[in-house]
């Protein structure tokens, strides 16, 4: 192969991302030349409404694909927290690169981090499973939808729409936003515990031998096995974009940390679960705790968790 073309999203993160991607194909393979197809997606398009209302995070995949199906690309490089679980026929999550920062963070002008935030306070976070652990940390707080890319979220912090944000830490990293706002507190995992594949980047490529060959290098095992753990677990309970689900595992030579949570975007009602496994049960371990989870009533309190998203639009 002399050419692979990466479709890839618009945003100033995405095209980051797409181009370290690039350079290090580029670095591995001296003879291939690897381009850019930019799309805008209908997720990029649609901001004045929550994406739990318009299809969840799949429709920042939905034209990469349609693209790699015409033949247009070979391969799309995602935040791997936005990847489904499941992808349509003739797609492979192909690699799982090297994990950066996994933890969320509180960005603000003018307090220092979430115990510092007045009563009454507005948070801005597009996200019901970060809106549901703020609700529980601090019930006190206005919890507003916010929509846009990194830096248009940024924005509207500088310009007084919100007294907080919460954005994915790696992002922040990734675009070197860490001197644009006064305070950016890391949330702890004891506070707050991210999404699925939260800080990695997950490589969806077609079906080809030859490609799926070359995007292979790219794999970060000891991502793998943490990110294969959360995604099995979302997986056992028929989870997206739609409910609160937070889940985080963390390898340490040969054990791997697992923290899980889930409930009501209003944080009023949650189960959390954590556990110590062996990394050489990474295969079974995530879809265990999601069936320990199931018994302990998940499967209901999620489907109560939708109902309560649907319901409430203009806020969550």
């Amino acid at each position: 192969m002399k050419k692979l073309t990466i479709a890839t999203r618009g945003s100033q993160l995405a095209l980051w991302q797409s181009n370290y991607i690039k350079s290090v194909l580029e670095a591995q393979n001296p003879d291939l030349e690897v381009e850019l197809k930019v799309i805008i997606t209908t997720g990029d398009r649609i901001l004045d409404k929550a994406l739990s209302q318009i299809g969840g995070k799949g429709l920042f995949l939905k034209e990469l694909e349609e693209a790699m199906q015409r033949g247009e690309a070979q391969i799309a490089v995602h935040s791997l927290k936005d990847v489904p679980t499941e992808l349509p026929e003739g797609f492979v999550l192909g690699a799982i690169t090297e994990r950066e920062d996994a933890r969320d963070a509180l960005l603000s002008e003018k307090y220092e981090n979430i115990d510092a935030l007045p009563e009454g306070a507005i948070v801005g976070t597009s996200s019901l499973r970060r809106r549901m652990q703020i609700e529980a940390l601090r019930p006190d707080l206005i919890i507003k939808d916010l929509r846009g890319n990194v830096d248009t979220r940024i924005k509207k912090l500088q310009n007084g729409d919100f007294d907080a944000i919460i954005l994915a830490s790696a992002g922040i990293n990734r675009l070197g936003f860490g001197e644009s706002v006064k305070y950016i507190y890391n949330i702890s995992l004891a506070e707050m515990i991210p999404s699925m594949g939260q800080g990695a980047l997950g490589i969806e490529a077609v079906n080809d031998p030859e490609v799926l060959a070359m995007v292979s290098r790219l794999q970060d095992d000891a991502t793998m096995i943490a990110t294969t753990i959360e995604r099995d677990f979302v997986d056992s309970l028929d989870g997206g974009c739609q409910v609160p689900i937070g889940v985080n595992a963390v390898v340490n030579g040969d054990d791997v940390s697992i923290k899980v949570i889930l409930g009501l975007p209003d944080g009023t009602e949650i189960l959390r679960e954590s556990t110590i496994a062996k990394t050489s049960d990474y295969k079974t371990i995530g879809r265990i705790m999601g069936q320990d989870m199931i018994a302990k009533g998940a499967k209901e309190l999620l489907h109560r968790a939708e109902i309560m998203a649907a319901a409430t639009p203009s806020t969550l």
